[in-house]
C-alpha cells in the first residue's frame, strides 16, 4: 500500500482533532513527515542524515528510515541499532526520535514501519499480529546488516513500548543481536488479554468470543471488524481511567500526530495477541539486557515483571526515570536525554 492511499484514508480522522493545536507538530512541514522536536529537515554533508528506504520482506513493502552519523563512510565500519516502534506508532514519531539521537552518537540505525501499518504494504489494514511485528524485528536485522558501513557482529536492538515487547521475543531467538535495550516496555500480549493493569480479567472468554466471530466476518468475505480507535473528544480523553491513554491521546491525536498513526487494530488480531506474552521463554536471552521505565509510568508494572523472567540474562539493568511517565519518555527533553544518556553508554559498552 502506498503512502498517499494511506494518508488519504488516514487524514481527515486526524485534522479534526489536531486542528487548531498551535503548538502541535505538523508533519506536513517536514520533507521526511518526521513530527518529534529537533526533527532533520534536510540532509547535509557533515551531519546526521535521513535516507528513506524500501525493501521486501515475506512478499510485502517495507518503509523505513536508515539513520547515518556524522561524516559517514561508507567503507568504515559502524556500530548500527535496530529501533521497533510503539504499538500505533510509526517511524516518524518516538521511534524516529531514538534513532536520530542514536545516530548523533555515531550509530547507524533503522527503524521501519510495521507491515499491515504505516507506510509500509500489507492487507487489511492494521492487522497487529506478534508473529508479523517479531519479524518485521528479522526484517529490519536482515536489511540493515547488508547496509554499506554496518557492522554486523555490532547489531543491537532497542524496542520502545508495544516495540519493547516485541524485541524481548526477537531477541531470544535471534543472536544477531548483540544487546537489547527496551523503553517503557509494553506486553501487549497481556495487555490485550488481561486489559490494561490486568483490569479486564473477567470478560476474557467474551473477548475471545468477539475476536472469534470476526475473524469468521473476514473469511466469509464480510466487513473488517477493528478495535482500538476512537475519535474522542478531550472531555472523553480526560476521563480515561489510566494516564497512558490520556497521555498517548495526547500524543498521537495531538502533539505529534501523523496520518500513519492510529491506535486501531483488526479485531481478529486478538486470537493471536491474547496468547501471546513478551516474557514467554524470555529466559532464553542471554544477551546484555538493558530496560529503562519511567518511575510515575502505569505501565512500569510490565517492565519490572519482565525484568526478573531474564534469568539467562547475566549482565542486565533496570533503569527507572525519576518522574517520567509513559508517554513523557517519548517526547520530554530531560527524560529522552536521560534514556539516551543510559543507551548509549550501555551499547557503547556491549557493541
Amino acid at each position: 500500500m502506498k503512502y498517499t492511499a494511506l494518508k488519504a484514508t488516514l487524514l481527515a480522522a486526524m485534522i479534526g482533532i489536531s486542528a487548531g493545536n498551535a503548538g502541535a507538530a505538523d508533519y506536513r512541514n517536514n520533507p521526511f513527515t518526521l513530527v518529534y522536536d529537533g526533527a532533520i529537515t534536510k540532509n547535509e554533508p557533515g551531519k546526521v542524515n535521513i535516507h528513506p528506504v524500501t525493501y521486501k520482506l515475506n512478499g510485502l513493502d517495507i518503509a523505513a528510515n536508515v539513520y547515518t552519523p556524522a561524516n559517514y563512510d561508507p567503507k568504515k565500519s559502524y556500530p548500527t541499532v535496530v529501533v521497533a516502534h510503539p504499538n500505533g506508532g510509526v517511524k516518524e514519531q518516538v521511534a524516529g526520535l531514538y534513532a536520530q539521537r542514536l545516530a548523533e552518537h555515531g550509530y547507524i540505525t533503522i527503524t521501519a514501519d510495521a507491515t499491515y501499518q504505516g507506510a509500509s504494504g500489507g492487507e487489511p489494514r492494521s492487522v497487529d499480529k506478534p508473529m508479523y511485528r517479531i519479524e518485521d524485528i528479522h526484517g529490519m536485522a536482515d536489511y540493515i546488516t547488508q547496509y554499506a558501513g554496518v557492522d554486523g557482529k555490532r547489531l543491537g536492538l532497542l524496542g520502545i513500548c508495544g516495540g519493547g515487547g516485541y524485541s524481548l521475543a526477537a531477541a531470544q531467538t535471534d543472536k544477531r543481536f548483540k544487546s537489547l535495550a527496551t523503553v517503557s516496555m509494553f506486553n501487549s500480549g497481556r495487555v490485550r488479554r488481561n486489559g490494561y493493569n490486568d483490569s479486564q480479567m473477567d470478560t476474557i472468554q467474551q473477548r475471545l468470543q468477539q475476536a472469534s466471530a470476526a475473524r469468521a466476518q473476514e473469511a466469509a468475505g464480510g466487513k473488517v471488524q477493528y478495535s482500538g480507535d476512537a475519535n474522542l473528544t478531550d472531555a472523553q480523553i480526560a476521563k480515561l481511567p489510566f494516564e497512558l491513554y490520556r497521555q498517548g491521546y495526547e500524543y498521537y491525536w495531538k502533539t505529534y500526530a501523523h496520518p500513519g498513526s492510529t491506535f486501531k487494530y483488526t479485531t481478529s488480531s486478538l486470537l493471536d495477541l491474547m496468547r501471546f506474552d513478551a516474557t514467554d521463554h524470555i529466559d532464553l536471552i542471554q544477551q546484555p539486557l538493558l530496560m529503562i521505565a519511567g518511575s510515575k509510568a502505569d505501565s512500569l508494572y510490565m517492565t519490572k515483571d519482565a525484568f526478573p523472567k531474564a534469568t539467562g540474562a547475566k549482565d542486565k539493568e533496570l533503569f527507572i526515570i525519576d518522574g517520567a511517565t509513559h508517554i513523557e519518555t517519548y517526547w520530554v527533553p530531560k527524560y529522552v536525554n536521560s534514556a539516551i544518556g543510559k543507551l548509549t553508554a550501555f551499547y557503547g559498552r556491549t557493541l
